[in-house]
């Protein structure tokens, strides 16, 4: 005799065409498509988590630059300078003052470029 174990298949595949819940058409009710869809679906979030960091960082060197050239300096030169300072803030941080604390984003500045002007030359030993 042939034992198909249903329970557990039941239930595997109750638990997709719920995930699958919200699809339209047989994406949602049947198993074979429901299967397919969800799978397609899990395999663009986990591709879209890692897309959505890179998006967010290059959104805040965009805001940041944009606020330090309004302020003499270019991004590079000011990330150098925070650098140079010690500056622990990341860029996130930086971005939501640039947008919404000018004064804070100008005490920023102000130690950019203050920390560029006191740090040693770079030495061209290595000639």
């Amino acid at each position: 005799m042939r034992i198909t174990n249903s329970p557990a298949s039941r239930k595997r595949r109750k638990r997709m065409i719920t995930a699958a819940k919200g699809f339209r058409l047989r994406r949602s009710k049947l198993y074979r498509y429901a299967s397919d869809a969800v799978d397609h679906g899990r395999q663009y979030a986990y591709r879209d988590r890692r897309a959505k960091k890179r998006n967010f960082r290059y959104l805040w060197q965009i805001r940041i630059n944009a606020a330090a050239r309004a302020g003499g300096l270019t991004y590079s030169r000011f990330m150098e300078g925070l650098k140079a300072a010690k500056c622990a803030l990341d860029r996130k941080v930086i971005a939501d003052l640039a947008a919404r604390d000018a004064a804070a984003f100008a005490a920023l500045l102000a130690t950019a470029r203050n920390a560029l002007k006191n740090k040693p030359a770079a030495t061209l030993a290595k000639a």
